[in-house]
């Protein structure tokens, strides 16, 4: 993750290898992923913000596009290093201060262990360090406020419509959205949006 809560960076350090195994397989298809590949312009440089063991990373290398991934917890940068194509480094989401770097961002189920009342500051750094015309992806669990699961990680949590103000409010136009239910690494079954925006070719 790029969130820099030690309690939630400590079960995922402890964690690594079991997240890895049980979510990181590359589904043959993936419609959200699928998408952000084909908006992305061809060998585009795009960022994976909280990429976890990488999965999603070597799915975007795999692709094409040229894949910087970032992460806080050692363990799972080092994971997400040794597939072919991905470049990774331990990063938390304040670390992000370019400026119109990359063709596209993915952020997928990351952002939701920000604070809440630090979404705007992490989705306005996004919105300047993505190119005009240039695409994010963001997943987070749907709900309101903040609370710690079973296993003592942070959430934030976010009804659709709210994330679509914010991230208007950041400079990026909301676009096709999923929604959906999962469990997790805690085992509960979780209900979940995944929204795509896009960088105004104005600016």
């Amino acid at each position: 993750m790029g969130v820099s809560d030690p309690e939630t960076l400590s079960v995922y350090a402890r964690k690594a290898a079991e997240y890895a195994q049980r979510f990181g397989a590359n589904r043959k298809s993936d419609e959200p992923r699928d998408t952000f590949i084909a908006l992305v312009a061809p060998g585009g440089r795009v960022l994976d913000l909280g990429c976890g063991p990488g999965t999603s990373a070597a799915a975007l290398a795999h692709a094409g596009l040229s894949v910087e991934a970032w992460d806080a917890v050692p363990e799972m940068v080092a994971l997400a290093g040794q597939h072919e194509g991905v470049t990774a480094k331990q990063a938390v989401f304040s670390d992000l201060h370019a400026q119109k770097r990359y063709h596209g961002i993915w952020a997928n189920f990351s952002l939701l262990h920000a604070p809440l009342a630090n979404l705007p500051t992490h989705l306005a750094a996004i919105s300047t360090a993505l190119k005009p015309g240039g695409i994010f992806h963001i997943g987070m669990k749907t709900g309101e406020g903040e609370a710690r699961d079973a296993l003592g990680r942070r959430y934030s949590y976010v009804e659709p419509d709210h994330l679509r103000s914010l991230l208007r409010e950041a400079g990026l136009e909301p676009t096709q959205n999923w929604t959906g239910q999962s469990p997790g690494l805690d085992g509960v079954d979780a209900p979940w949006v995944i929204q795509h925006a896009v960088k105004p070719l104005r600016d």
